[in-house]
């Protein structure tokens, strides 16, 4: 199975399982309808296949972190729906449909947010495939990548650089931050779902980063050549902020020459896994991380 074949594969089971941990019949209608709206909203569900991917790399059947990809898809979910908040990105568009604050109004968008974020620790802790130090270890992955020390603090960053210029140090900084933690952290999770040892979940980690910050290199030159019916959100926005991207301060052809380096470094780290298909199908994910299109 090639890699544009298992990634389809793993994002249908995720929607599965999204399905299955979202559907609840107590509660708030309206907040479980702007829960389900962003969590069950597609997307490419790259962060649940790197789980199910590292996972597999480490020799155990992915199913096993099945709910920890659904609790990173979570945390990512949560994030879209803060981004897009006026206090934030004030973006109406979100896949190609309207944002949740536009559906939903702010206040609404705010919880269901808020509580993406807190049951993506009951579905990692509640995973019956793995032990509960198994399960204590990926919540804290999940907080330690997506708190005050990983992607908020990244946006806090993001933040504090509208409309002023920012050294190519701070930009990797807040890009490590804001978008490589949710992917390092995918990857360690499906290393700690297969019980892999500590140097496979640090390379893990450090695959992760690196692919991380290739995807915003990539997303930060669509944001200027693509268009918003390509991308299903608003394009041109980094650039109306007055945001530093990674183009903006290297110039399209470097940009493009530093994606290519970490995703060279990238593929070094999977030398630190015995050969597989799920090896081969990480080096073609890597590939597509510069040849993505939306």
């Amino acid at each position: 199975m090639s890699f544009l074949e298992q990634l389809k594969t793993v994002a249908a089971e995720a929607e599965v399982t999204l399905d299955r941990i979202t559907n609840k019949n107590y509660g708030s209608e309206r907040l479980q309808e702007a829960i389900r709206y962003s969590a069950l909203n597609g997307g490419k569900r790259l962060r649940a296949y790197m789980v199910a991917e590292f996972c597999e790399l480490c020799g155990v059947d992915r199913k096993t972190v099945a709910d920890y990809g659904a609790a990173v898809e979570m945390i990512h979910a949560f994030s879209l729906i803060h981004d897009d908040l006026p206090a934030m990105d004030n973006d109406d568009m979100r896949r190609g449909k309207p944002s949740n604050h536009r559906a939903f109004g702010e206040a609404t968008a705010i919880l269901a947010g808020d509580a993406l974020a807190l049951d993506a620790f009951a579905a990692a802790g509640k995973n019956k495939y793995c032990s509960n130090a198994q399960n204590a270890e990926a919540m804290i992955l999940l907080s330690e990548k997506a708190g005050s020390l990983g992607m908020c603090n990244g946006q806090q960053i993001d933040i504090d650089g509208e409309g002023k210029s920012i050294e190519l140090s701070e930009l990797i900084m807040l890009v490590d931050n804001k978008t490589g933690a949710l992917f390092e952290c995918a990857c360690a999770l499906g290393c700690i779902g297969a019980n892999a040892n500590e140097t496979q979940k640090k390379v893990a980690k450090r695959f992760g980063l690196l692919a991380g910050r290739a995807f915003q290199i990539t997303d930060d030159l669509l944001d200027i050549h693509s268009t918003a019916e390509e991308l299903g959100k608003t394009v041109g926005k980094d650039v109306s902020a007055g945001k530093s991207t990674f183009p903006a301060l290297m110039g399209e052809e470097g940009a493009r020459e530093e994606a290519k380096n970490c995703i060279a470094e990238a593929k070094e780290c999977l030398t630190f896994f015995a050969d597989c298909d799920a090896k081969n199908r990480l080096y073609e994910f890597c590939d597509y991380m510069l040849s993505r299109k939306h």
